[in-house]
């Protein structure tokens, strides 16, 4: 058990670093048409969490999460317009800590390689908040705007969290779209060695890391938010058996190059959800590739489409 909590914080780590400073993720992100919209803020049981609101207001819902340290701008615009086109309303929820979400202090931060250490003598771990926390924000959000059932997409972190919603709110959850996302399951692969050159290249362009560092930053990345959010993956663990209560109809999507949580975490994610269908793209790491997202998209529209709301507030 300890050597699997020090594996996931690992893997964390590497998701921090090579999604964030990796050259070619996202080499056409634009966010100007979400920028057009108006920005709207709920206080959720006193935390505020903002929230976008875009497309034809008698439409179904697509909620979207977005995953570690990322508000939601990071979609960008092509992703959004997709999924409008394919004749749904979309609800961007920016996850506490993130864009115009409740922002914690410095001083809330975890000290990483302490709570590691208390996980190892078996002590509690502290965290500023939980998944499950995240996830009632975006129902308590979905409350606000008078959205009574939805179509749940998430990515990375963002499917961990709809994927909780999902379980802990199937009432709620018409679909659940899981992307290059994880059930954190203690016996999923750990990064490999690919991973750790790719550590070592950022460190060694410092460079390269400022330049990365001030793309991500204008896409809508918040690195301040990285150490609590990983506590909250870690202190969630293995989701396995919550996951597996998921009654949804759901598509897992991931890539078959992605090297942070690699591909086997999408196939145990739709092994454990009776019914779910998996598609893999060659060519998609961890993130959603220009060249990919065209059929993604159609993909996730046809899912969203065959599985309809059948009423709505």
């Amino acid at each position: 058990m300890n050597k699997r909590l020090d594996a996931s914080f690992r893997v964390a780590l590497a998701l921090v670093l090579l999604v964030l400073y990796s050259p070619s993720s996202w080499p056409e992100y634009t966010r100007d048409y979400l920028d057009q919209h108006p920005m709207q803020v709920v206080d959720a049981n006193g935390v505020e969490i903002a929230y976008r609101r875009i497309g034809p207001i008698d439409a179904e819902t697509a909620v979207l999460v977005m995953g570690l340290g990322a508000s939601h701008t990071v979609w960008g615009d092509a992703f959004v317009r997709g999924i409008i086109a394919s004749g749904f309303q979309v609800l961007l929820i920016d996850n506490r800590d993130t864009g115009g979400s409740i922002r914690y202090a410095e001083t809330d931060n975890p000290v990483l390689w302490w709570q590691l250490l208390k996980y190892r003598v078996g002590l509690p771990v502290s965290t500023t908040y939980r998944l499950d926390d995240m996830a009632d924000d975006v129902v308590r959000v979905m409350d606000a705007v008078g959205v009574e059932k939805a179509h749940l997409i998430g990515a990375s972190m963002g499917g961990m969290i709809a994927q909780v919603v999902a379980a802990n709110y199937p009432g709620r959850t018409q679909t659940l779209v899981s992307i290059m996302s994880s059930t954190w399951g203690d016996h999923l692969p750990e990064p490999g060695r690919e991973s750790a050159a790719a550590i070592r290249d950022i460190a060694d362009n410092k460079q390269a890391v400022q330049q990365r560092a001030e793309f991500m930053r204008r896409m809508g990345f918040h690195r301040e938010a990285i150490p609590r959010q990983v506590m909250a993956i870690l202190r969630a663990g293995d989701r396995s058996e919550s996951v597996s209560s998921i009654k949804a109809p759901t598509l897992v999507i991931h890539g078959r190059d992605d090297r942070l949580l690699t591909f086997e975490h999408g196939v145990h994610t739709a092994e454990v959800i009776p019914g779910a269908k998996l598609i893999i793209y060659d060519g998609m790491g961890h993130n959603i590739p220009d060249a990919v997202r065209p059929e993604m998209l159609r993909e996730i529209g046809v899912w969203l489409t065959a599985n309809p709301i059948r009423s709505n507030r």
